[in-house]
């Protein structure tokens, strides 16, 4: 199966952040697919995490590390599409280019964010849980 999988998904991760062994449980044996900005955006989220002091500089880098060992499809990012799901649902762009990729794809979305899990569910993607 294919999972669109949201960042924070990844950063849970590679963090070992509670979240982590269900993470992995949920995805093992299947295809990770995300949109193309993946790579930016946890970059942006990791050292967002720094300016907040919620993760030390020298972990920076080594939290992106583990980040690239999981096997990730990036696929072309329909933003016009994802646009149009943020404007109907007054979301952030980052977060409608996760949904608009698992509408595309009909795939279940994996994500933390109950805001991402509730526009999902309104407009037909499957989450896993």
């Amino acid at each position: 199966m294919k999972i669109i999988a949201d960042t924070n998904t990844f950063i849970a991760v590679a963090l070992n952040e509670p979240e982590k062994d269900k993470l992995i449980r949920l995805t093992e044996g299947h295809d990770l697919i995300a949109p193309d900005v993946l790579p930016f955006e946890i970059g942006n989220a990791l050292t967002a995490m720094m300016k907040k002091n919620t993760l030390k500089k020298e972990e920076v880098v080594s939290a992106w590390e583990v980040v690239q060992q999981i096997p990730v499809d990036l696929r072309h990012t329909n933003i016009k599409s994802a646009l149009t799901i943020a404007i109907k649902y007054n979301l952030y762009a980052y977060d409608a280019y996760f949904l608009a990729c698992a509408k595309n794809l009909r795939s279940p979305l994996l994500t933390l964010d109950l805001g991402m899990q509730k526009v999902a569910r309104e407009i037909g993607i499957k989450i896993l849980e």
